[in-house]
């Protein structure tokens, strides 16, 4: 599979399959994460894979409490949503967010070093370590649809992180952008639809 086909390949999964990724595999997609472009060519970044699965049920059961259908309704409402695929997406997503990360074959926990502080960034150069793990994890993605795996990412929210950060015992000065869950596809799961977006409105030259 070429990047090409790896990139329109990779779908957002939220129902896994009960089917173990072979640890060499998982290891040949970190290692992709691992050359994604980094700001200070350092690459300070680590994984923490929460592979066992009552310590992964004591993590989640500590940081997430999911909304039911009705729940996830009420707050796309509040949220102001109005595009129908949009909120498609998050009735489907929002009941969902404790079971995609505890039910995923591979729950991976990135973390970066981080020397400013990352809510009070100065300027926008401030940004550039949290920018660089991105790549990486845009990186993880894409190579896990080369391998016929899929996943979704969750950005925890400030407490959240707080608990993550003391329960696995992060070094200070070190920052979890998401979580990254893959796994194998369930015969149930769908890729739901996506905002249609024409290129050519995206596109401007030499200027908006």
């Amino acid at each position: 599979m070429d990047v090409y086909e790896a990139i329109a390949a990779r779908k957002t999964i939220r129902d896994f399959a009960s089917k173990a990724i072979p640890a060499n595999v998982i290891e040949k997609i970190l290692a992709a994460g691992l050359k994604a472009p980094t700001n200070d060519h350092m690459r300070n970044w680590h994984f923490v894979l929460l592979q066992d699965e009552a310590r992964r049920r004591e993590l989640l059961d500590q940081v997430i409490h999911p909304a039911d259908e009705k729940g996830a309704i009420r707050i796309i409402n509040r949220w102001g949503l109005t595009n129908e695929s949009q909120r498609h997406v998050y009735i489907d997503a929002i009941p969902k967010q404790y079971n995609m990360l505890y039910t995923s074959a591979c729950l991976i926990l990135p973390f970066y070093k981080e020397p400013g502080t990352l809510l009070k960034p100065k300027d926008l150069s401030s940004l550039n370590y949290f920018a660089s793990i991105w790549c990486c994890v845009e990186n993880i993605l894409v190579a896990a649809a080369a391998e016929g795996i899929f996943g979704v990412t969750r950005i925890p929210f400030e407490a959240e992180r707080k608990t993550i950060k003391s329960f696995l015992n992060i070094p200070a000065g070190y920052e979890i952008p998401c979580y990254i869950a893959l796994g194998y596809p369930a015969e149930t799961a769908q890729r739901l639809g996506q905002v249609e977006i024409d290129l050519h409105d995206r596109i401007h030259k030499d200027g908006w």
